[in-house]
């Protein structure tokens, strides 16, 4: 994938109110800790996770959007009747139809020729939505495009806790632990073909990479969820190690002069792992997961935007998006930022 014509104008996000503990979490499940003779702690050892963050109970998914969609909106002075797509992307929906996008597009106020629809693709979801609004864009389609997600941790983290309780033993634990990482927020990203107002971020291109024979890796069904964490992170840097390869040759860069890489943020072992398989200096990527967990889609976006809000992308940088998310499916793009 190339491009010449997209650029990034608008990056918001919005962070739920409730901050929760790892060892928060971990005192709700003690009885599984005594039964199995593990120690507290467990969970921020094995992930480097502190804490996250959780919405209030009830709150609306398209709202959270929406928030981050005005801010977007705000600061590239795009008005929302200008976007011509509008597309959700969060691995949490508030119905299966119809589209949540549909709920922003109504809040947000968007104009009837407007494309208003969902993506789907895991932990990719945000990633997936940019190519998609970027396509169109270099098509001369449309002018902007919009990608929003939001995620909530606190439904499934609860549905969590109540499966590890009623089931103590150390295969629950372990195909379990992973979901309590997840996190919550919202983010917008707003993509321009430059003729607006800001003087946003280029995109120049990217690669995908597909190894779905590891597609039970995973699984979020309902009100559970079962993660083989040793298996995701051997087989995802594998993924990730032969994507980077194509993406490198695909943008024409050398490894030692991409100056910053935003990863998903899924936790310490996995960014430490990650990083030097693709021969990355930890000190050129910006980590987020400490404080905000892991919060599905919403990773990737909130975690750049941060890093451009306290000056750590800096204007000219050849800036790489690196995406992997359940399937298992790896994204990596490039910006010059």
């Amino acid at each position: 994938m190339k491009y010449s014509k997209v650029r990034l104008d608008g990056l918001a996000y919005e962070l739920a109110p409730n901050v929760v503990t790892s060892s928060e979490l971990e005192k709700r499940v003690e009885p599984v800790y005594r039964a199995l003779s593990l120690p507290l702690g467990q969970l921020e050892a094995l992930t480097g996770i502190r804490e996250r963050r959780w919405w209030d109970a009830g709150f609306k998914l398209s709202e959270g959007a929406a928030r981050a969609g005005r801010k977007a909106l705000a600061q590239a002075g795009v008005p929302a009747q200008a976007l011509g797509a509008l597309i959700y992307a969060g691995v949490c929906r508030e119905s299966a139809e119809p589209a949540t996008a549909c709920a922003v597009a109504a809040q947000l106020c968007a104009a009837r020729d407007c494309a208003v629809y969902d993506i789907s693709n895991a932990c990719l979801g945000v990633l997936s939505g940019i190519v998609d609004a970027a396509n169109r864009i270099e098509l001369g389609q449309i002018k902007a495009g919009m990608i929003v997600s939001c995620e909530s941790a606190r439904e499934i983290n609860e549905s969590m806790i109540a499966s590890m309780l009623g089931n103590p033993t150390m295969d629950c634990f372990k195909l379990s632990i992973a979901t309590l990482t997840g996190g919550s927020g919202a983010v917008a990203v707003l993509l321009t073909d430059g003729s607006f107002a800001a003087k946003g971020h280029q995109l120049l291109g990217g690669v995908t990479q597909a190894a779905p024979e590891h597609w039970d890796l995973c699984r979020w069904e309902r009100d559970f969820m079962r993660t083989d964490a040793p298996a995701v992170l051997r087989n995802g840097v594998e993924l990730a190690r032969g994507t980077w390869r194509s993406f490198t040759k695909a943008l024409d860069w050398a490894p030692q002069t991409i100056d910053k890489t935003i990863c998903h943020q899924v936790g310490g072992p996995h960014r430490a792992a990650v990083l030097q398989a693709l021969g990355v200096s930890p000190d050129k990527d910006f980590s987020t997961f400490e404080y905000l967990g892991n919060i599905g889609t919403v990773s990737l976006p909130l975690t750049a935007a941060l890093a451009d809000e306290r000056g750590f992308l800096e204007k000219g940088d050849k800036v790489g998006f690196l995406g992997i998310g359940s399937g298992l499916n790896c994204m990596m793009l490039g910006w010059e930022w």
